[in-house]
């Protein structure tokens, strides 16, 4: 499938003529959805569907594309997608004639979208599960759900549950046809997995070398991994908005004539970043960030050439970066042991998901489902405090789950269901929100999906940290994903302990050393530290490590 290029510029006369001809239709989607659809195709520029054959291998992309549903009880019939392209979507049109946004509107979306998953699923293997599925109310609304692994998972809304629909009025956007013309054309350029890992792999590439050439000037590795933690996410803060724009870039900039003042002046940042309040140094007030990150304020100073390699990790796209592959990334760039394995293969994010949706998410998905039926039908038989009270319970359902990892690395497993969750959360709010209810007064609270019921054991002090900035990461991209340039409430980082670090099987108060008859320590090798053989070079176990 070829890659879209630049959304055409639709002529303002053509979107007006599209939307006025639409947003006034009424009638069955029978009658319509086809043309809408066609049209649709005009407008974005996209090649017409093509006109179905007998034989349904040949119809990659038609109307009425059939599938033939195989029942429990070993029965089958055929079913029809309204609009099908192989490798990009399953279309599924509704013309419900109801007020938008509305729980008898919502019943209406809900069903069209069962009925496209079930489409979906009921597709020859060999042909595979398309990543979108597409729900139109025709000439009103369109929503888009993906599911990038294509393995089976749930369908969960693109991009994220506040921002999947997209209305007749959305069309004028640049950026919204765009997407169309990419779920169209280029479905797979849109999972942002793809990007993320890019930006990841960039910026840990960065950081080992600079992490690589402190450790070479004499400073510690432990004191090296503790001051980059610091310094990156000062970046991601900076480019997510928790900072002013580009002001620790330009910091940096500033400092590379004088890099003697830089580590006064960053361990100031620090310090007020740690408290809250005005900072001199970017003479701006700055959040409260407390949670034991910045608590711990030292800077390392540099020269002008680790001054630059600091500054050029600053200049990426912090905004992008994937928490599911970051951790692994960064403890190998800052474990001098490990920094040879950065560029090896490491757990893709679907293997991670494949652990995680069935014995995680899936369940509670069932769960929604059933909430999100009987809501709704309390809803339609009038008794909203009833369906509010539904969904409420399911939605403090979702924030008291906890979820232990006891050998959790650098916090991928628990950084991923995070995200799942969040996503389930987000669809729980929609709803509420549909059903006249405040969103914003459950977060007020403090009831929502956050990383304190994330819990992990690790042995690895380093790991422990990174995975308890992973969780913080991946959350904080998740909040202002959703709620676009709102600050969370302060501290933005909060220490709630929930990554320890200590062994899983053994408890124990100290450490004492096992000594021979003279009183020496009798070491073992640590299984990890290797040297050079004198005799054949090759890696032989140290065993003064």
């Amino acid at each position: 499938m070829t890659s879209s290029s630049a959304t055409p510029a639709s002529a303002p006369a053509a979107l007006d003529a599209f939307i006025a001809r639409w947003q006034h239709a009424g009638g069955s989607e029978r009658a319509n959805y086809q043309l809408f659809l066609t049209e649709l195709c005009e407008l974005l520029g996209l090649p017409r569907p093509d006109p179905a054959g007998d034989d349904t291998r040949d119809n990659a992309y038609v109307f009425e594309r059939r599938v033939v549903m195989r029942q429990p009880d070993g029965s089958a019939n055929n079913g029809f997608i309204d609009l099908y392209r192989r490798g990009a979507f399953v279309c599924e049109a509704k013309q419900s004639g109801k007020a938008l946004d509305t729980s008898g509107w919502d019943k209406a979306m809900l069903r069209a979208h069962n009925q496209a998953d079930q489409y979906a699923r009921a597709l020859p293997a060999d042909e595979g599960r398309p990543p979108f599925i597409l729900v139109t109310d025709v000439g009103r609304n369109i929503e888009l759900y993906a599911e990038f692994s294509r393995s089976g998972a749930t369908y969960t809304p693109y991009p994220d549950p506040r921002s999947h629909r997209i209305r007749l009025e959305d069309l004028r956007r640049d950026d919204i046809r765009q997407r169309l013309r990419d779920v169209w054309l280029d479905p797979l350029s849109l999972d942002p997995a793809r990007r993320s890992a890019r930006v990841t792999r960039e910026i840990a590439d960065r950081l080992a070398s600079l992490a690589k050439s402190l450790e070479a000037a004499g400073h510690p590795p432990q004191q090296v991994a503790g001051f980059l933690m610091r310094a990156l996410f000062t970046m991601f803060a900076e480019d997510v908005g928790l900072l002013p724009p580009r002001a620790f870039t330009e910091l940096l900039e500033s400092l590379k004539g004088e890099p003697h003042a830089f580590a006064p002046m960053l361990e100031h940042l620090w310090q007020n970043m740690n408290t809250g309040g005005f900072s001199p140094i970017l003479r701006n007030k700055v959040l409260r960030f407390n949670g034991g990150l910045f608590s711990e304020a030292s800077a390392i100073p540099l020269d002008r050439d680790q001054l630059e390699l600091l500054l050029k990790a600053s200049e990426a796209d912090w905004r992008y970066v994937e928490p599911a592959i970051f951790g692994t990334l960064l403890e190998r760039a800052l474990d001098p042991r490990e920094r040879h394995k950065l560029g090896a293969h490491y757990t893709p994010r679907a293997y991670v998901e494949r652990l995680v949706l069935p014995t995680v998410i899936e369940p509670l998905r069932a769960e929604w489902k059933e909430v999100q039926a009987a809501a709704l039908t309390y809803e339609q038989q009038g008794k909203h405090r009833e369906a509010v009270a539904e969904i409420r319970a399911f939605h403090r359902h979702l924030c008291e789950v906890r979820v232990l990892d006891p050998a959790c690395g650098s916090g991928n497993f628990l950084y991923v269901t995070l995200e799942h969750l969040k996503r389930l959360e987000g669809e729980v709010l929609n709803l509420l929100h549909d059903l006249g209810e405040s969103q914003g007064l459950l977060e007020l609270e403090g009831v929502t999906v956050d990383p304190h019921q994330f819990l992990g054991l690790e042995i690895n002090p380093r790991a422990a940290r990174i995975a308890e900035m992973v969780l913080w990461i991946g959350y904080l991209q998740w909040h202002f994903r959703t709620h676009g340039s709102v600050n969370p409430p302060e501290p933005v980082l909060r220490d709630f302990r929930n990554i320890e670090h200590r062994d899983a099987l053994i408890d124990y108060e100290r450490e004492e050393p096992v000594t021979d008859e003279a009183g020496r320590p009798v070491t073992r090798w640590d299984g990890v530290t290797y040297r050079k053989s004198p005799i054949t070079g090759e890696d032989i176990p140290d065993e003064a490590a």
